[in-house]
């Protein structure tokens, strides 16, 4: 790249010396005002170039700009390992996995869509006199005017947005905007009625501090020391709604010293909802949410308006029934809205309609157009509420701001990934920078600019191994995604059933009724292939295979009836279904890939086995990370420790004692062969490979997790912290090698952050599954792996309710050849683009 003169604008971010996780001490330079891509297969390192240096010492600089006074109420971001990064901008990162939203959000308001829809129903709506008398809409509205009702005569002020604003003055008063009522649910309060109420039988009064409440009782005459399936109704009632008495009672100090004190009786019930009200985080709500039973609200209908933010209608719809929308239906309505109104009030209804259809058709462009309004943004997937994110961004119309997107192809069918184009390119026209990390072959292709980190993963990846644009990517021997941008590698990489053998191993039979947007359909699929069901986002696919064939196998397997929008199934040779999710692995940072795996009790033997450690009497239980006597004592094993921050959140972080191994020194007394059990925890299955040849069972598996393309993972890493893919494979650990004669595997999108050459090892793994007899649905936007799919079903042709068929199915050649197939007509276009 040319240097910038002193009378230019930077013209590039110049990295020197980054040694972020594995990242070895690399220089790289990256365009400004350019669409810049960071390649590289999982674990290289490419989001820690991108979100470890350019993220992060962009926010640090941003945020050190501000005042002190600022800065004090604000996180703080730390310095990043890096010698210097020069012309950093001001960033923004779009993460992969954005923060779950507040109960409160909706697709609504996290897209600002809800925001001009009750500008809508202000002003162009038809309100109610207080009478109830509707008024229609007139332009008195806008030039702020008193209405008069032609009925009554009564003049009223015109309600404002905030009058249908869920999050204020248009909330029900009984869910609080909410759309749910939490009822204390008594039978949860005693858990084991069995014991007494000095055992504990009263929960709530044990878990919120209140060990003082069954003294209070026994002064209350309720029989604290007999079985609570004892007590008499009076008792009972007294335990659940008593009092709020004073009763002196005798309660002893830490010395042994007994004094005389009043209490004030707080009920089962009362403990829980003190509870609620003082909780002050979602942790905090996760204790006491055990005792409550969570409905709908009665009042508003779970719509979270009061009865006054519904009698206005636009078009004859009140705003109940509009945020009910898909976003299709509400784009095809709100044009409507305009032509219904009065012809002195066109011109304000097109001026409101204009900007709320710009948003939507951004929505829309990024296939989001299944989503209703009035959906709750904590059901919305990662992916949807990262292009929800972009669609703010682009909104916002910033200038000279580095936005950092990791993944935004994730969730996006082939035609959605167009509109994500179109929105990036949006954001380099308002003079911003865009960084993004993907795998997407389609979205690669577009970039103005590639850096490739590698070559492997972990401590085999950290390197840039090539940088420039799509032609010198192309040429570049060390590239890795260079013939894939290039087209030189071919998609299909495994031999698949043709179309006349395709059920010679039997066939699964499905037919259903309508459920949610999916109308009745009728399924034949092949039994010991691999399947692919495709379409874009809302168009049916998690209902067909999730909600429809999954439950109702494992009910035909457990000969139990099948649920009620099944007509008809029919299991051909299926005893068996493993629908392999991509949940986090293990509840806390305890479970980690050894534990997992199931080779820590192994390795822990052959520790104890050692001679150094026989001569000091250890045993397997001694090299426990979780117990033994050799695990840390400052975080018990944990690898972290909590800082208690006064006033803020506690900070995790790494132990300083053991610097996050999980024992204490002493366990480097113990070595066999050379090596420590914490030291082989810190190395990579594939590195421990070639530590641990002589323990056959631990070899065996440790292949397995090589195999399975997750070499580079570390033994002592926590399995919560996996991605989602990676989740997916260390499940499948076990499943490897057995007879799958009889299995169903189900996967959602296993590809899911995954290089194309990584797809091919996902591809060897699914291929070892069919060998076994496995029969293997995948549920999938990926066009590689589609390619390679035996057979494909695909769902639409659109989202929400312009989806719910199934449009095409057979062999890939079968769906290219299928002009009403949107999924076909890209699958078409990518493999004649590696031909």
């Amino acid at each position: 790249m040319a240097e910038t003169s002193a009378n230019e604008p930077p013209m590039r971010i110049q990295v020197r010396g980054a040694r972020v996780h594995n990242l070895r001490d690399i220089d790289v330079d990256i365009p400004l005002r350019k669409l810049v891509a960071i390649a590289g297969v999982s674990g290289s390192g490419k989001s820690s170039l991108a979100l470890g240096v350019l993220y992060a010492e962009g926010l640090r600089r941003y945020l050190e700009a501000l005042s002190t006074y600022t800065r004090r109420r604000l996180a703080q971001a730390p310095r990043a390992d890096v010698d210097g990064v020069q012309h950093v901008p001001a960033a923004l990162a779009l993460r992969q996995r954005p923060g779950v939203p507040s109960v409160r959000s909706t697709f609504g308001t996290s897209t600002e869509l809800l925001n001009y829809l009750r500008l809508m129903y202000s002003r162009l709506g038809a309100h109610l006199c207080p009478n109830g008398h509707r008024q229609e809409p007139t332009i008195d509205v806008a030039l702020n005017m008193d209405l008069t009702c032609p009925e009554c005569g009564a003049a009223f002020y015109p309600p404002g947005a905030e009058t249908f604003a869920f999050n204020s003055d248009g909330a029900c008063p009984r869910c609080d905007g909410t759309g749910v009522v939490r009822e204390v649910d008594e039978a949860a309060l005693v858990p084991d009625a069995s014991k007494t109420i000095d055992e504990g039988a009263v929960a709530p009064w044990s878990m919120f501090g209140l060990t003082v409440m069954p003294q209070v009782a026994a002064e209350l005459g309720v029989r604290t020391d007999v079985p609570y399936v004892e007590l008499s109704a009076a008792e009972r009632d007294t335990v659940m709604h008593g009092p709020e008495v004073k009763r002196q009672i005798r309660v002893p100090s830490k010395n042994g010293k007994l004094f005389d004190l009043n209490f004030t009786y707080r009920n089962a019930r009362r403990a829980v909802e003190e509870a609620v009200r003082n909780a002050g985080s979602e942790k905090g709500l996760s204790r006491v949410n055990r005792f409550l039973s969570v409905q709908t609200c009665p009042d508003c209908g779970g719509t979270r308006l009061s009865e006054a933010a519904r009698s206005t209608t636009v078009d004859g719809v009140d705003l109940a029934e509009a945020t009910a929308k898909t976003l299709g239906e509400l784009t095809a309505w709100v044009p409507k809205v305009v032509d219904s109104l009065p012809p002195d009030m066109h011109r304000m209804g097109r001026e409101i309609s204009a900007q709320l259809l710009e948003i939507a058709g951004r929505l829309t462009g990024l296939g989001l157009s299944y989503l209703s309004l009035d959906r709750a943004s904590s059901t919305l997937s990662t992916g949807e509420r990262q292009r929800v994110q972009l669609t703010r961004a682009v909104r916002n119309e910033t200038t000279g701001v580095l936005y950092v997107l990791d993944e935004p192809s994730i969730g996006l069918h082939p035609s959605n990934v167009d509109g994500l184009i179109v929105v990036m390119r949006d954001l380099l026209a308002d003079g911003n920078s865009v960084v993004l990390v993907d795998h997407d072959v389609q979205i690669l292709r577009e970039a103005d600019w590639f850096i490739e980190i590698g070559p492997g993963s972990g401590s085999q990846g950290g390197k840039v191994l090539a940088t420039g644009d799509a032609a010198r990517m192309a040429d570049y021997p060390d590239s890795l995604i260079g013939p894939f941008i290039a087209g030189r590698e071919s998609a299909e990489v495994r031999s698949r059933a043709d179309g006349e053998s395709m059920f010679d191993a039997g066939r699964l039979h499905l037919s259903t009724r309508p459920l949610h947007t999916v109308r009745a359909l009728d399924l034949d699929l092949p039994a010991g292939r691999l399947i692919a069901v495709t379409g874009v986002s809302g168009s049916g696919k998690t209902t067909l295979v999730l909600e429809s064939l999954i439950p109702g196998l494992k009910a035909r397997i457990a000969k139990s009836p099948l649920p009620e929008h099944i007509a008809g199934l029919d299991a051909g040779p299926i005893k068996r279904v493993d629908a392999v999710d991509s949940t986090p692995i293990g509840a806390n940072v305890r479970s980690t890939v050894a534990t997992y795996s199931g080779i820590l009790d192994d390795l822990r033997r052959a520790w104890a086995a050692t001679a150094a450690a026989k001569a000091d009497g250890l045993s397997a239980g001694d090299f426990s990370y979780n117990t033994g006597s050799l695990r840390c004592p400052r975080c018990e094993g944990t690898g972290e420790v909590s800082l208690d921050v006064q006033f803020l959140p506690d900070v995790d972080i790494v132990c300083p004692e053991c610097k996050g191994s999980r024992y204490a020194p002493v366990a480097e007394r113990y070595e066999r062969d050379g090596t420590t059990l914490p030291g082989l925890l810190t190395r990579t299955a594939s590195q421990a490979l070639e530590l641990v040849g002589d323990l056959r069972r631990v070899r065996t598996k440790l292949q397995t997790l090589v195999d399975l393309g997750l070499g580079y993972l570390t033994l002592g890493e926590a399995t919560p912290a996996l991605s989602g893919g990676e989740a997916q494979r260390l499940k499948l650990a076990s499943e490897l090698g057995r007879d799958q004669s009889e299995t169903l595997f189900v996967f959602d999108e296993p590809s899911i952050g995954l290089h194309p050459l990584d797809v091919r090892t996902l591809l060897g793994v699914l291929q070892r599954l069919v060998d076994n007899g496995a029969t293997v649905i995948v549920i999938e936007h990926d066009l590689d792996l589609i390619a390679n799919a035996d057979y494909i079903v695909d769902m639409g042709p659109g989202g929400g309710t312009e989806g719910g068929t199934i449009v095409a199915t057979g062999t890939p050649e079968n769906l290219r050849a299928d002009p009403g197939s949107l999924t076909g007509r890209y699958l078409h276009r990518h493999l004649e683009h590696g031909r």
